[in-house]
């Protein structure tokens, strides 16, 4: 939308959506840049982008009159598969710069400035399709889209004189489970009243109300080594016992009762003439309940042995990302989003996704988050992720609008 606003919209508000409008190419540029800036996994050790693009919102929000906190990273499980990649992988710093005020209600904006895509891709730039209303990039709905946006909402804001109480975290982590950031998501979901997360739109504009919890485990398995001709019947084989333990996990998984498990990768022996003396697996839980996650748990812990028994099998577990069930105080979040939608003349349906998010991690800590107020696009994860370049403007003058009035509220 531009100067048409519906009559819904106050006049500020209306001259909030036409700043933003005018900002369209802005908006563009600024998301050319970013995705064309790696800000590739942590575990990878690669920082210099991501200390980049902190910085470069940092200097931007303190413009506008923020305080900002910078909290060093927290340690991972050095069993996870990200960790694996390198045990000295950085611990990424995370950013809160907060501009509250003591008479309104506190907005927390939640983004996450990693990637999944290295530095070492073949996929690097912003390239726009034939017709111009898609462009392809990496990183650029998941969430370079929702950064861009979310920086230029709020400074549409200062630039239109309209009142808003917000604080702005950025943590270097999400994609590898939010370790490194647990403690800040906490701390700062305890301190404010409504939680908005910039995850991108789910399928057709989307907004995600509930989630399912998602957790990692470790399995390894210690047998005895020997040789295949000569001593056979002396080893034990790990790579078995790693089989057999992978078939009573997954005797757990029934996802019709929103219990998911997918075990990957899986490593054990050193070559085909010698049994097998370790072998290990990785996987991903998900859950529909805290009920279930706890169920799974138990299930897990109790296909551990004795570090004697031969063979032996060693249990690792780490569910950091609880579920994010439709709560009352939610829905009234995402109802109120949906009316801001409304009077700008878009739609925003409800859906649910097994996905995750630190949405979870804010509401469990007792936030009412929505999640999925990014851009709108596809292919994440992927070397063909592609944004809507219509929905920059229309999800950044959505979420500007939404967060002044639970400011106001």
């Amino acid at each position: 939308m531009g100067s048409s606003a519906p009559i819904q919209l106050s006049a500020n508000e209306k001259r909030l959506c036409d700043i933003i409008a005018s900002r369209s190419s802005k908006l563009f540029d600024e998301l050319k840049q970013h995705v064309e800036t790696c800000t590739g996994p942590t575990a990878d050790g690669n920082t210099d982008g991501l200390d980049w693009t902190r910085s470069h919102f940092v200097s931007r929000l303190e413009k506008l009159g923020a305080t900002t906190t910078l909290t060093p990273g927290d340690d991972r499980p050095d069993w996870l598969l990200s960790s694996k990649k390198s045990v000295a992988a950085a611990l990424p710093p995370t950013a809160v710069c907060a501009r509250l005020k003591p008479d309104m209600k506190r907005v927390l904006i939640a983004g996450h400035l990693d990637t999944v895509h290295a530095d070492t891709s073949p996929f690097k730039a912003l390239t726009v399709s034939a017709d111009g209303t898609t462009a392809t990039g990496p990183g650029c709905v998941d969430m370079k889209g929702g950064l861009v946006i979310a920086m230029n909402a709020l400074e549409a804001l200062d630039e239109a004189g309209i009142s808003a109480s917000w604080s702005f975290l950025m943590n270097s982590d999400e994609e590898t489970g939010s370790y490194c950031s647990a403690r800040v998501l906490e701390s700062a979901a305890r301190s404010h009243d409504f939680g908005l997360a910039l995850e991108p739109a789910l399928p057709g504009g989307k907004l995600a109300v509930e989630r399912m919890g998602s957790g990692q485990f470790y399995i390894e398995t210690h047998g005895r080594s020997a040789h295949v001709g000569r001593d056979f019947a002396s080893g034990v084989s790990a790579v078995t016992a790693l089989a057999k333990t992978l078939v009573q996990i997954d005797d757990i998984a029934d996802a019709e009762t929103g219990r998911i498990i997918s075990v990957g990768p899986i490593e054990g022996g050193t070559a085909t003439n010698a049994v097998p003396e370790r072998a290990r697996a990785w996987g991903n839980a998900r859950y529909a309940t805290q009920e279930i996650a706890d169920e799974i748990g138990a299930k897990l812990d109790a296909l551990a042995t004795s570090t004697d028994a031969m063979p032996s099998v060693m249990v690792k577990r780490s569910f950091v990302r609880p579920p994010k069930p439709l709560i009352p105080a939610t829905e009234s979040l995402a109802l109120t989003a949906r009316e801001v939608a409304e009077h700008l003349g878009q739609s925003l349906p409800f859906t649910s996704t097994g996905g995750v998010c630190d949405g979870n991690n804010l509401q469990a800590a007792g936030l009412p988050t929505i999640d999925t107020l990014g851009v709108r696009g596809g292919g994440l994860h992927t070397n063909e992720e592609w944004i809507e370049l219509a929905s920059l403007v229309e999800r950044c003058q959505l979420l500007a609008v939404l967060i002044h009035r639970l400011s106001v509220s």
